[in-house]
C-alpha cells in the first residue's frame, strides 16, 4: 500500500520505491530475456549455495586430547620448526582440532604473520577437489566415467583414454611439463592454458613420445587433471573456478578458499625456495584442476568433514573414489580416483594427497579408521611436509608411513619421532632430534619473467 494521503514527503518516498521496484523487476526480466537458460542458472548461485550444515565435530575428552596434541607437538617441533617451517599445521579427531599451529610471515621478511586465515597455494591437494568435482557429475548422472574422452571432445584423438583412467592416472598420456617448452615452440613468455594443454595434445599428438596404451600402468600425470578441468567446464557451461566455488567452497563455508587466476598474482600468499628465495611466476602457472587452488588448514578440515558426512557425496561414489586401481605391484600404496592411498593387511587405510608447486608444498591426510586428519600447508619448500604421515603414530599403529614426495624420486631421510609411547602418556619425554634442512632435488630452476 503505497500511503499517498499522508503528505508530500510520503508520496515523494512511495513514488521513488514504486520507480525502483519497477525498475528491477524491468532488469530481471530483461536479462533473463537476453542471456537465455545458462545465464538464468547463474543467476541461482545463492541458491543453489545455501550453506550445508555438517554434522557438529564429536567432543574427545581432555585427557585424550592431552595425549594427542603431546605427539604432534613433539613432531612438529623435530621435524618443523627445527628446519625453518613457514606455514601452518592442524591435526584432528573426529573433526575436533587437538593441534594447531603457525609459524613465519606470509612474505618472508615481512611482518603479515601466517594465520589460520592465511591461504597457500595446496598444489596438487588441488586434485582432490577436481576428482570430487568430477564424481559428484557423475553421481548426479551428468556423465560417466567409464565412457572415453573423446565422447566429450570428439577431436581427442587418443582411443581408449576414459574419464576414469584420468581420475587415477593411468591414462597413459604425456606430462605437459615435457612437451609445451621453448623446445617445442611454445613462447614461454605466454601463459600455457588448459585449452592449450588440449590443442597440444591433438594437433601435435605425432611429436610427443612419452604415450603409453591406457590402463596398462599407473604413472602420475598432471595432464589427467587439466583435461578434467575442461570436461567440468563443458559439462557444468561454467568456468572451472566458479563450479568448484559454487558447489563446494561457497555451501561449506569455506570463506579462504579460491581457485587462482592470473589477476590474483599481486595478492596472492606467495612462494619461497627452502633458501628463501622467491619464485617467480612462470609460463605454467595459469594451469588448473591439477593445481591452483589456494585454502588454509582450517577449511581443508572443513572438506575433509564434509567427506566423512553424507552431505554432498553417497557412499557408493567415496567407495569408487577409495579403491586402488593401480595393482600391478604388491604394497601398501595405490592410488584411487583423485586420492593417494596406504592399504594395510589389517584393513586400516591412509587416504592422501601431496603437493608440490614452485616452493609452496602440502600435504593433507585423513585415517579414516580412527577419525583423524593431518593437514600441514607451507609456502617456504620444507620436506619435513612430505613426512606429516608420521604423526599417524599418534592415533594408532602404522605401517610404511615413509613418503615420496610429488613429482621427486627421492626424498630426505627423516627419522620418526612419534612412537607409541606418546600414546601411553602424556608425560612421556620424546627427544627432539635434529633434522638437517634438505636441499630440494629441482631438475630445473623456476622460470623467471
Amino acid at each position: 500500500m503505497l500511503h499517498i494521503k499522508r503528505g508530500n514527503h510520503i508520496k515523494k518516498t512511495a513514488i521513488v520505491n514504486y520507480c525502483f521496484s519497477f525498475f528491477i523487476l524491468l532488469l530481471v526480466v530483461t536479462i533473463f530475456s537476453c542471456t537465455g537458460h545458462q545465464k538464468a542458472d547463474n543467476l541461482s548461485l545463492n541458491i543453489d549455495s545455501q550453506l550445508i550444515q555438517l554434522p557438529a565435530p564429536t567432543p574427545i575428552s581432555a585427557a585424550e586430547k592431552l595425549v594427542l596434541a603431546a605427539g604432534c607437538k613433539a613432531w612438529y617441533d623435530a621435524v618443523l620448526v627445527s628446519t625453518g617451517f613457514n606455514g601452518g599445521i592442524l591435526v584432528a579427531k573426529k573433526g575436533t582440532i587437538v593441534f594447531e599451529a603457525y609459524s613465519g610471515n606470509a612474505h618472508i621478511g615481512g611482518n603479515d604473520a601466517i594465520t589460520d586465515s592465511t591461504a597457500i597455494h595446496i598444489a596438487s591437494v588441488s586434485k582432490t577437489f577436481t576428482a570430487m568435482a568430477v564424481l559428484k557429475l557423475w553421481q548426479d548422472g551428468k556423465i560417466n566415467i567409464d565412457e572415453e574422452l573423446v565422447k566429450y571432445f570428439p577431436s581427442f584423438n587418443y582411443p581408449g583414454v576414459t574419464i576414469r583412467t584420468l581420475l587415477n592416472h593411468r591414462s597413459g598420456l604425456p606430462n605437459y611439463a615435457h612437451f609445451i617448452n621453448k623446445k617445442n615452440g611454445w613462447n614461454e613468455e605466454k601463459f600455457v592454458t588448459n585449452e592449450d594443454v588440449y590443442d597440444f595434445l591433438v594437433n601435435k599428438k605425432a611429436q610427443l613420445t612419452d604415450i603409453s596404451k591406457p590402463n596398462t600402468h599407473f604413472t602420475y600425470c598432471n595432464t589427467n587433471y587439466t583435461l578434467l578441468a575442461l570436461l567440468i567446464e563443458k559439462i557444468s557451461g561454467e568456468k572451472f573456478g566458479h563450479f568448484i566455488n559454487k558447489t563446494f567452497f561457497v555451501p561449506l563455508g569455506m570463506k579462504h578458499s579460491f581457485v587462482f587466476d592470473t589477476s590474483m598474482k599481486a595478492t596472492v600468499t606467495p612462494s619461497y625456495e627452502w633458501n628463501g628465495r622467491l619464485n617467480e611466476f612462470n609460463y605454467l602457472d595459469a594451469l588448473y584442476g591439477d593445481k591452483n587452488i589456494y585454502t588454509t588448514p582450517r577449511d581443508l578440515l572443513i572438506w575433509d568433514r564434509a567427506l566423512t558426512s553424507d552431505k554432498i557425496f553417497t557412499d557408493s561414489t567415496l567407495r569408487a573414489a577409495y579403491s586402488p586401481y593401480s595393482n600391478e605391484r604388491a604394497g601398501v600404496r595405490n592410488y584411487g580416483l583423485g586420492w593417494r592411498m596406504n592399504i594395510y593387511p589389517t584393513g586400516k587405510k591412509i587416504i592422501y594427497h601431496n603437493g608440490w608447486w614452485h616452493g609452496n608444498n602440502a600435504s593433507f591426510i585423513r585415517l579414516l579408521n580412527d577419525s583423524a586428519t593431518i593437514i600441514v600447508l607451507g609456502n617456504k619448500f620444507n620436506r619435513g611436509i612430505y613426512h606429516a604421515k608420521e604423526i599417524a603414530a599418534v592415533f594408532g599403529n602404522y605401517d610404511d608411513l615413509e613418503d615420496e614426495d610429488e613429482n621427486t624420486r627421492k626424498a630426505a631421510t627423516i627419522k620418526k619421532i612419534v612412537t607409541k609411547k606418546v600414546m601411553a602418556s602424556p608425560k612421556s619425554i620424546i627427544r627432539k632430534k635434529k633434522v638437517k634442512a634438505v636441499v630440494p632435488e629441482n631438475k630445473k630452476r623456476p622460470i623467471r619473467k
